[in-house]
């Protein structure tokens, strides 16, 4: 390597390093495509005309025509859609950048804002290995802290709990222990409201003090008996 700081040094998967700073290789480029492409669809808006607004890459052109050319997505007219293969990789960015910005903000407690940008950087870095380690770790989160869905991987779908988990469902918590609310996610539309009247929201600090016949769940003075179905769909960080 050469020790001379101004001169570009390789970094970790295609990455390079040059003067301080981590530059963009033609694979980055590719996956911030896909990414943008993964979340313009998400909206509802992946079309040619949505990406070259919100793209910062003065070649996006340039990069579409060589993900054509690659068979990862498919150019007619206006439209752009994923092909197979880059549906695949699209979706494992997607899932890294998403349990990233989760890990960051519940583990180093960093903003939102501080969580995106370090995601940017983190997602194209992770190994498949890792990102389930940090999946598992977590409690295999279902979305990220905006809500948006995070693609399930092995470890989801053999829900594997051989790291103990950060995050889990509050009905995992050992009975008398401290729990923070981190997320509600429920399927039930008007569910969140009635827990919200209770002061069931992210940040709240509860204790599960029963869990038969019924849960029963602490909060300050208020001793409150949830359905088990709720229980499993709150999910807390032991505090």
């Amino acid at each position: 390597m050469n020790a001379n700081p101004d001169h570009a040094s390789e970094y970790s998967h295609g990455h390079r390093w040059h003067g301080g700073r981590l530059l963009k290789t033609q694979e980055d480029r590719v996956d911030e495509m896909l990414e943008l492409i993964w979340t313009l669809r998400e909206k509802g808006a992946a079309n040619l005309e949505s990406l070259l607004e919100q793209t910062t890459d003065p070649e996006a052109r340039t990069v579409l025509k060589q993900m054509a050319q690659e068979g990862l997505c498919t150019l007619e007219g206006d439209g752009l859609r994923l092909n197979e293969k880059g549906e695949a990789l699209a979706e494992g960015i997607i899932r890294r950048h998403r349990l990233t910005e989760r890990l960051l903000m519940e583990l180093f407690e960093l903003s939102e804002a501080e969580a995106e940008a370090e995601a940017c950087k983190l997602e194209h870095l992770l190994s498949p290995a890792v990102t389930d380690s940090v999946c598992s770790f977590l409690g295999h989160p279902p979305v990220c802290p905006h809500g948006k869905p995070i693609p399930q991987g092995p470890c989801c779908k053999k829900l594997t709990r051989e790291v103990h988990p950060l995050i889990r469902p509050l009905s995992d918590l050992p009975l008398g222990q401290e729990g923070k609310v981190v997320f509600i996610s429920t399927k039930v539309k008007n569910r969140l409201e009635p827990l919200s009247s209770l002061g069931i929201v992210p940040g709240t600090v509860l204790q599960l003090k029963q869990r038969r016949p019924a849960y029963v769940i602490q909060l300050g003075e208020l001793s409150v008996a949830l359905d088990e179905q709720i229980v499993l769909e709150i999910f807390v960080k032991a505090v």
